[in-house]
Protein backbone atom coordinates (compact mmCIF):
# COMPACT_ATOMS: atom_id res chain seq x y z
CA UNK A 1 0.00 0.00 0.00
CA UNK A 2 1.70 3.79 -0.83
CA UNK A 3 1.07 6.30 1.01
CA UNK A 4 -1.45 8.39 -1.50
CA UNK A 5 -3.90 4.81 -0.81
CA UNK A 6 -6.68 3.90 1.89
CA UNK A 7 -6.38 0.23 3.10
CA UNK A 8 -9.24 -0.72 0.85
CA UNK A 9 -7.15 0.16 -2.29
CA UNK A 10 -8.93 3.77 -3.04
CA UNK A 11 -7.06 6.88 -3.33
CA UNK A 12 -7.18 9.26 -0.21
CA UNK A 13 -9.69 11.81 -1.00
CA UNK A 14 -10.62 14.76 0.87
CA UNK A 15 -14.03 15.20 1.29
CA UNK A 16 -15.45 18.48 3.06
CA UNK A 17 -19.38 18.05 3.15
CA UNK A 18 -21.61 16.72 5.60
CA UNK A 19 -22.44 13.34 5.79
CA UNK A 20 -25.31 13.82 8.22
CA UNK A 21 -27.05 16.06 10.16
CA UNK A 22 -29.76 16.32 12.67
CA UNK A 23 -31.54 12.68 13.86
CA UNK A 24 -33.90 11.52 10.81
CA UNK A 25 -37.63 10.54 11.27
CA UNK A 26 -38.48 6.83 11.94
CA UNK A 27 -39.84 6.91 8.36
CA UNK A 28 -36.65 8.31 6.79
CA UNK A 29 -35.12 5.70 8.59
CA UNK A 30 -37.59 3.21 6.70
CA UNK A 31 -36.73 4.62 4.08
CA UNK A 32 -33.08 4.05 4.19
CA UNK A 33 -33.85 0.38 5.46
CA UNK A 34 -36.17 -0.88 3.02
CA UNK A 35 -35.57 1.45 -0.03
CA UNK A 36 -31.61 2.80 -0.75
CA UNK A 37 -30.33 -1.02 -1.21
CA UNK A 38 -32.99 -1.83 -4.28
CA UNK A 39 -32.11 1.67 -5.57
CA UNK A 40 -28.18 1.38 -6.42
CA UNK A 41 -27.00 1.79 -9.32
CA UNK A 42 -24.41 -1.00 -8.72
CA UNK A 43 -21.52 -1.54 -7.21
CA UNK A 44 -19.83 1.81 -6.71
CA UNK A 45 -17.74 1.95 -3.10
CA UNK A 46 -14.21 0.41 -3.38
CA UNK A 47 -14.68 -2.30 -0.69
CA UNK A 48 -17.19 -3.90 -3.23
CA UNK A 49 -15.66 -2.88 -6.60
CA UNK A 50 -12.24 -2.87 -5.84
CA UNK A 51 -11.41 -3.07 -9.22
CA UNK A 52 -13.54 -0.35 -10.79
CA UNK A 53 -15.48 -2.89 -12.88
CA UNK A 54 -18.09 -0.03 -14.49
CA UNK A 55 -21.51 -0.21 -13.99
CA UNK A 56 -23.69 -1.65 -16.95
CA UNK A 57 -26.02 0.71 -17.83
CA UNK A 58 -27.78 -0.76 -20.60
CA UNK A 59 -28.93 -3.56 -18.08
CA UNK A 60 -29.55 -0.82 -14.92
CA UNK A 61 -32.25 1.08 -17.72
CA UNK A 62 -32.65 -1.18 -20.76
CA UNK A 63 -30.56 0.85 -22.95
CA UNK A 64 -32.29 4.13 -22.19
CA UNK A 65 -30.53 7.73 -22.22
CA UNK A 66 -28.87 7.92 -18.83
CA UNK A 67 -28.61 11.26 -16.70
CA UNK A 68 -26.85 12.37 -13.56
CA UNK A 69 -27.50 14.64 -11.26
CA UNK A 70 -24.84 15.64 -8.20
CA UNK A 71 -25.42 16.46 -5.25
CA UNK A 72 -29.54 17.06 -5.21
CA UNK A 73 -30.27 18.38 -1.99
CA UNK A 74 -33.30 16.92 -0.88
CA UNK A 75 -34.24 15.76 -4.53
CA UNK A 76 -36.85 18.09 -5.76
CA UNK A 77 -35.51 18.75 -9.03
CA UNK A 78 -34.53 14.78 -9.85
CA UNK A 79 -37.88 13.28 -9.20
CA UNK A 80 -39.62 16.13 -11.11
CA UNK A 81 -37.14 15.16 -14.02
CA UNK A 82 -37.79 11.66 -13.35
CA UNK A 83 -41.44 12.04 -13.98
CA UNK A 84 -40.90 14.53 -17.34
CA UNK A 85 -38.75 12.02 -18.77
CA UNK A 86 -40.18 8.71 -17.85
CA UNK A 87 -38.32 6.80 -20.89
CA UNK A 88 -34.51 8.37 -19.06
CA UNK A 89 -32.71 6.63 -16.58
CA UNK A 90 -31.61 9.17 -13.65
CA UNK A 91 -28.95 8.83 -11.30
CA UNK A 92 -28.57 11.09 -8.04
CA UNK A 93 -25.75 11.36 -6.03
CA UNK A 94 -25.71 12.65 -2.91
CA UNK A 95 -23.28 12.33 0.76
CA UNK A 96 -25.67 13.84 2.79
CA UNK A 97 -27.60 10.94 3.92
CA UNK A 98 -30.42 13.32 5.32
CA UNK A 99 -31.06 14.29 1.48
CA UNK A 100 -30.64 11.12 0.71
CA UNK A 101 -33.90 10.32 3.40
CA UNK A 102 -35.56 13.19 1.96
CA UNK A 103 -35.10 11.85 -1.47
CA UNK A 104 -36.19 8.24 -1.14
CA UNK A 105 -39.27 9.37 0.59
CA UNK A 106 -40.53 11.51 -2.63
CA UNK A 107 -39.76 8.51 -4.83
CA UNK A 108 -42.58 6.54 -2.91
CA UNK A 109 -44.55 9.22 -2.91
CA UNK A 110 -44.51 10.00 -6.85
CA UNK A 111 -43.83 6.17 -7.90
CA UNK A 112 -41.33 6.58 -10.26
CA UNK A 113 -39.27 3.62 -10.93
CA UNK A 114 -36.22 5.16 -13.50
CA UNK A 115 -34.42 6.61 -10.51
CA UNK A 116 -31.32 5.48 -8.76
CA UNK A 117 -29.24 6.92 -6.19
CA UNK A 118 -25.79 6.35 -5.15
CA UNK A 119 -24.96 7.92 -1.34
CA UNK A 120 -21.76 9.24 -1.42
CA UNK A 121 -19.13 11.25 -3.24
CA UNK A 122 -19.11 11.59 -7.16
CA UNK A 123 -15.37 11.46 -7.64
CA UNK A 124 -15.90 7.40 -6.71
CA UNK A 125 -19.56 6.98 -8.77
CA UNK A 126 -17.27 8.39 -11.30
CA UNK A 127 -14.82 5.73 -11.43
CA UNK A 128 -17.47 3.14 -12.51
CA UNK A 129 -19.05 5.20 -15.12
CA UNK A 130 -18.22 4.23 -18.60
CA UNK A 131 -16.89 6.55 -20.59
CA UNK A 132 -19.26 8.80 -23.00
CA UNK A 133 -22.54 6.49 -21.25
CA UNK A 134 -24.17 9.99 -19.88
CA UNK A 135 -26.41 12.02 -22.07
CA UNK A 136 -26.83 15.20 -19.53
CA UNK A 137 -25.72 15.95 -15.85
CA UNK A 138 -26.68 18.81 -13.21
CA UNK A 139 -25.06 20.33 -10.37
CA UNK A 140 -27.65 22.76 -8.49
CA UNK A 141 -27.12 24.64 -5.97
CA UNK A 142 -23.46 23.11 -5.31
CA UNK A 143 -22.05 24.40 -1.64
CA UNK A 144 -20.60 27.80 -1.94
CA UNK A 145 -17.75 27.56 -0.07
CA UNK A 146 -17.31 30.95 -0.35
CA UNK A 147 -13.98 31.83 1.48
CA UNK A 148 -11.49 32.52 -0.99
CA UNK A 149 -8.90 29.61 0.75
CA UNK A 150 -11.80 27.43 -0.04
CA UNK A 151 -12.63 27.70 -3.79
CA UNK A 152 -10.40 24.56 -4.51
CA UNK A 153 -12.96 22.72 -2.64
CA UNK A 154 -15.85 23.83 -5.08
CA UNK A 155 -17.18 21.22 -7.61
CA UNK A 156 -16.55 23.36 -10.62
CA UNK A 157 -12.69 22.19 -10.32
CA UNK A 158 -10.27 19.76 -12.71
CA UNK A 159 -10.76 16.84 -9.93
CA UNK A 160 -14.27 16.68 -10.30
CA UNK A 161 -14.93 18.32 -14.11
CA UNK A 162 -12.24 15.99 -15.63
CA UNK A 163 -13.88 12.57 -14.51
CA UNK A 164 -17.08 14.04 -15.64
CA UNK A 165 -16.33 15.54 -19.13
CA UNK A 166 -15.24 11.58 -19.94
CA UNK A 167 -18.34 10.25 -18.61
CA UNK A 168 -20.46 12.31 -20.63
CA UNK A 169 -21.16 11.96 -24.46
CA UNK A 170 -19.76 14.48 -26.92
CA UNK A 171 -22.42 17.25 -27.62
CA UNK A 172 -24.02 15.92 -23.38
CA UNK A 173 -25.43 18.83 -21.83
CA UNK A 174 -24.22 20.13 -17.79
CA UNK A 175 -26.22 22.16 -16.75
CA UNK A 176 -25.42 24.56 -13.50
CA UNK A 177 -27.63 26.28 -11.02
CA UNK A 178 -26.23 28.96 -8.63
CA UNK A 179 -26.80 32.04 -7.11
CA UNK A 180 -23.09 32.91 -5.76
CA UNK A 181 -21.66 35.28 -8.32
CA UNK A 182 -18.07 34.12 -7.84
CA UNK A 183 -19.45 30.73 -8.21
CA UNK A 184 -20.52 31.68 -11.47
CA UNK A 185 -17.20 33.39 -12.19
CA UNK A 186 -15.33 30.33 -11.11
CA UNK A 187 -17.86 28.16 -13.42
CA UNK A 188 -17.48 30.23 -16.35
CA UNK A 189 -13.70 29.76 -16.41
CA UNK A 190 -13.09 26.65 -15.25
CA UNK A 191 -15.80 24.53 -16.80
CA UNK A 192 -14.69 25.44 -20.59
CA UNK A 193 -10.96 24.14 -19.75
CA UNK A 194 -12.68 20.88 -18.97
CA UNK A 195 -14.28 20.56 -22.88
CA UNK A 196 -17.28 22.05 -22.54
CA UNK A 197 -18.54 25.07 -24.78
CA UNK A 198 -20.62 27.70 -23.13
CA UNK A 199 -24.00 27.81 -24.85
CA UNK A 200 -25.31 31.49 -23.46
CA UNK A 201 -26.42 33.86 -26.57
CA UNK A 202 -27.53 36.96 -25.13
CA UNK A 203 -26.79 37.95 -21.35
CA UNK A 204 -30.54 37.37 -20.36
CA UNK A 205 -30.02 33.44 -21.02
CA UNK A 206 -27.94 32.89 -17.83
CA UNK A 207 -30.66 34.16 -15.56
CA UNK A 208 -33.56 32.56 -17.28
CA UNK A 209 -34.60 29.26 -15.82
CA UNK A 210 -34.36 26.56 -18.10
CA UNK A 211 -38.09 25.24 -19.03
CA UNK A 212 -38.24 21.94 -17.42
CA UNK A 213 -36.95 23.62 -14.11
CA UNK A 214 -38.53 23.28 -10.94
CA UNK A 215 -38.18 26.26 -7.94
CA UNK A 216 -35.96 23.83 -4.94
CA UNK A 217 -35.79 25.01 -2.27
CA UNK A 218 -31.87 26.20 -2.37
CA UNK A 219 -33.42 28.67 -4.93
CA UNK A 220 -36.12 29.86 -3.27
CA UNK A 221 -34.09 30.56 -0.22
CA UNK A 222 -31.45 32.50 -1.94
CA UNK A 223 -34.24 34.80 -3.66
CA UNK A 224 -35.63 35.13 -0.11
CA UNK A 225 -32.25 36.12 0.63
CA UNK A 226 -32.03 38.68 -2.20
CA UNK A 227 -29.40 36.76 -4.53
CA UNK A 228 -30.23 36.49 -8.08
CA UNK A 229 -30.10 32.58 -9.46
CA UNK A 230 -27.98 32.33 -12.28
CA UNK A 231 -28.61 28.91 -15.24
CA UNK A 232 -25.64 28.34 -17.01
CA UNK A 233 -25.80 25.59 -20.04
CA UNK A 234 -22.93 23.89 -21.88
CA UNK A 235 -22.25 21.34 -24.34
CA UNK A 236 -19.28 18.80 -24.22
CA UNK A 237 -17.57 19.03 -26.85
Amino acid sequence: MTQDRHPSGAPWRNFYGRFKGKGLRKSQEAYLDEDLGKLSPGPVDWDVNPDRTPLDLDALFGGAPVWLEVGFGGGEHLVHQAKGNPHVGIIGCEPYINGVAMLLGKIREAGVSNLRVHPGDARDLFDVLPEASLDKAFLLYPDPWPKKRHHRRRFVTPEHLEPLARVLKPGAEFRVATDIPDYVRQTLQEVPKAGFDWLAERPADWRTPWEDWIPTRYEQKALREGRVPHYLTFRRR
